[in-house]
């Protein structure tokens, strides 16, 4: 990754997409590799560029935001999908969540949150606003807590409900006093066992084994 983050703007909208890139130039660290009107030019626009991160409405046309959501996940797994859009109802989070976005913004964000989320998911760790939040818990998880954890050890379980409340991995070192490099092995060994490829799955996990609850 070089030392600005690339990111590729897609949304239907051109007065939207404009702002988000004029935005996105305010952003220390970030350049903007390319806008898109729709997911199919998102995918092109991947292909094609040295890119980190794409900023993602979910309703366009030709090729949505979750169909493109997959298709980058899939074809290009070191490329963050991090969604911005108007809907947070249940659907269209879990949708997106399941086709591989690591991060869901509602268009009320404002700069820094962006700049920020944009960050984190780079990093491979998972954004999600408040609201996006509370019916993540409430409404991906209906099902009773299933307790077959997948041979997870004691310790990473205990890693694994620290990620789910949104630490990083030097705040669950401080918090556990151990080392970030014992912390990134946890993770590691974590994300094997569960079949995880980035915190966003793992969260879905953590919830949907009663490792993490609403608080």
């Amino acid at each position: 990754m070089s030392d600005s983050l690339r990111v590729v703007v897609a949304d239907d909208q051109q007065v939207v997409r404009e702002g988000l890139v004029a935005l996105l130039g305010l952003i220390d660290g970030v350049e903007v590799a390319g806008a898109a009107a729709n997911g199919a030019e998102a995918v092109e626009l991947v292909a094609v560029g040295n890119v980190d991160v794409v900023l993602m409405d979910l309703r366009m046309p030709v090729l949505d935001g979750i169909q493109a959501t997959a298709r980058i996940t899939a074809d290009f797994p070191d490329v963050a999908v991090l969604v911005l859009t108007t809907y947070a109802d249940d659907a269209s989070i879990a949708n997106a969540l399941r086709a591989g976005a690591r991060g869901y913004l509602t268009k009320d964000a404002g700069r820094t949150e962006i700049g920020a989320a944009l960050r984190s998911t780079a990093a491979g760790q998972s954004t999600f606003d408040p609201e996006v939040s509370k019916r993540l818990i409430a409404g991906l998880s209906p099902q009773p807590a299933d307790r077959d954890t997948d041979g997870l050890t004691a310790r990473e379980i205990e890693v694994l409900r620290l990620i789910a409340q949104g630490l990083s991995n030097s705040e669950i070192a401080e918090q556990l006093f151990i080392s970030e490099a014992t912390v990134k092995t946890h993770i590691n060994n974590t994300f094997a066992k569960i079949g995880a490829r980035h915190r966003a799955e793992a969260v879905r996990y953590a919830y949907r084994k009663g490792i993490a609850s609403d608080p």
